[in-house]
């Protein structure tokens, strides 16, 4: 199990860098991952927000009751142009949630532990927005980017109150 690593902290701004050795460590990795994620009753998690700028997330939109997805080095390679808003939180914001509006469908490639590639095709609802969202943070960007400036204004506070928690 990982502690999650609080907005402000500077591996949550960084561009993870891309996994090219598929081996145990990195399985065990990905467990320890499913593990955070879950006791965090999060619907995913990335390896930024437990410390390790490495591209890798993990996705479970069935609390539980399904298998994970396991991305490693994920690339969004379709999107609708349709977008929908909707309210997000994040691990790495506790106590925020915020209206984040994104692209409807999106279609994914990745690795998964064993260095298997496959694709998410069309992906919509929650899948898509985490996947968005998971991405998003292997990338450095986090909910709180895709904001106005008035709403960071109104969330102000709490971000400040979070900096200081790192």
């Amino acid at each position: 199990m990982f502690d999650i690593r609080i907005y402000g902290n500077p591996v949550l701004r960084k561009t993870a860098r891309a996994v090219d050795v598929f081996d145990e460590k990195l399985k065990q990795f990905v467990k320890d991952m499913i593990e955070t994620m879950r006791v965090e009753d999060g619907v995913g998690l990335a390896a930024p927000q437990v410390g390790e700028s490495v591209q890798i997330a993990v996705i479970d939109i069935t609390a539980g009751e399904g298998t994970p997805y396991v991305l490693i080095n994920p690339v969004i390679f379709e999107s609708s142009e349709d977008n929908v808003t909707a309210e997000e939180g994040c691990l790495s914001l506790p106590g925020i949630t915020v209206n984040v509006t994104r692209p409807a469908k999106v279609s994914v490639r990745a690795f998964d532990e064993n260095g298997t590639e496959y694709e998410i095709r069309n992906a919509d609802g929650l899948l898509a927005r985490a996947l968005q969202h998971e991405i998003d943070h292997l990338n450095g960007i986090m909910i709180v980017d895709h904001i106005s400036a008035l709403q960071k204004t109104m969330i102000n506070k709490k971000l400040k109150k979070l900096t200081k928690i790192k």
